[in-house]
């Protein structure tokens, strides 16, 4: 369901002292950014705020329900109180707790590939040999080899 462009805007109020905030339509909603990085998002009229470990236990505590988006069960979006809604100053401290789960999100994605390079000794792929792989079609065979899919011509004596 689409959210309300008067209630894009409310929230965009509602999440002011954060700095600057986006939102971008997507999937019918619209996702929430800020330094970089989507900490919400609108579904309908309503406002849901990112998660991860460290913040969750707040949310769950003062009773927020969880986003729900077709057959998932678990996702990482929570309401956030009631009494929130009422004013900016109120938001704030679960606003902040979005972001900077989302700015942890995304600097341990960004962590992830250097760690798995580092794994697998970080050596870049070599060129390919004449012939082999994608886009080699219409090459010739490497010296002494028959075509793919071709044998060899006979010699006659």
């Amino acid at each position: 369901m689409s959210s309300d462009p008067g209630f894009v805007t409310f929230v965009l109020d509602l999440l002011a002292p954060l700095g600057p905030v986006d939102a971008r339509a997507m999937f019918g909603g619209h996702g929430l950014y800020a330094r970089g990085v989507m900490f919400g998002l609108l579904d309908g009229d309503e406002l849901f705020l990112k998660t991860d470990g460290e913040s969750r236990p707040r949310f769950e505590e003062a009773g927020c329900r969880r986003w729900v988006y077709g057959r998932m069960e678990s996702t990482s979006y929570f309401r956030p109180p009631d009494d929130a809604h009422e004013d900016a100053e109120a938001m704030e401290p679960w606003a902040r707790l979005a972001l900077e789960a989302a700015l942890r999100a995304a600097a341990a994605k960004a962590r992830r590939p250097a760690k798995q390079e580092a794994r697998k000794g970080a050596k870049a792929p070599g060129p390919r040999a004449p012939g082999r792989g994608p886009g080699s079609a219409g090459r010739a065979p490497p010296a002494g080899r028959a075509p793919r899919g071709r044998a060899a011509p006979r010699r006659r004596r």
